[in-house]
């Protein structure tokens, strides 16, 4: 299915999003196709995102943190555990079960991309942690849209403004970090942040298809 570019461009201008692809509606039809398996690959995201949130809330730049780091934190990783526990009710009331194993290519790409040591691995972690983000928050748009399920359609809609919230956190955190270093690292946290989209756009097209968040479409 081929959306026309005034779709695209309309959608893109309600989500606001820094997303270099843009996903097509076939994703959210094909991975709707099997929403038991679609809902336990989301329920691993949420954990692995409620997690990921209070690893980082221990990771604080030396000597201050910036002033919002804990409250930040704290905040993202309470959302995805309440998105977490809904999911999971969604889950089971369709007869499906959060499974033990999960795995995500995608991120794991994208980790891959990450310096070690120091403020540079921080600002890393907090920038990948923005593009998934962005990236779920531009699929839950995509399924609030096309779900046929009422119940379904609901909840990614207001799922969607969390993930917004959350990926515009990360990324100002990233930034307040590097700002605490000068202007010159500022000046180079944006050209990563540049380079990264870039890296995501390609990432997130070699994915397989199926009932993932993050798979592609062919």
């Amino acid at each position: 299915m081929q959306e026309n570019a005034e779709s695209v461009t309309s959608r893109r201008a309600t989500v606001e999003l820094p997303l270099l692809v843009d996903t097509p509606d076939a994703w959210g039809e094909a991975a709707l196709r099997d929403p038991c398996a679609l809902l336990n690959d989301h329920a691993h995201l949420e954990k692995k995102a409620a997690q990921n949130a209070l690893e980082l809330l221990h990771r604080w730049p030396e000597p201050t943190p910036p002033d919002n780091w804990v409250v930040a934190m704290t905040a993202v990783a309470r959302d995805e555990v309440e998105h977490l526990a809904l999911v999971v009710r969604l889950l089971s009331r369709r007869g499906g079960r959060l499974t033990k194993s999960h795995r995500n290519d995608y991120a794991a790409a994208l980790r891959v991309l990450i310096r070690r040591g120091g403020d540079e691995e921080t600002i890393d972690r907090l920038m990948i942690s923005a593009l998934i983000e962005a990236r779920s928050c531009e699929r839950f748009e995509i399924l609030s849209r096309v779900a046929t399920d009422e119940a379904l359609a609901k909840v990614y809609k207001a799922l969607w403004a969390s993930e917004k919230g959350h990926y515009l956190s990360f990324i100002d955190l990233a930034r307040q970090v590097a700002a605490l270093e000068g202007d010159d690292a500022a000046a180079a946290v944006e050209d990563r942040w540049q380079m990264m989209l870039v890296e995501e756009r390609s990432i997130v097209m070699a994915q397989k298809p199926g009932p993932r968040m993050h798979s592609w479409v062919i």
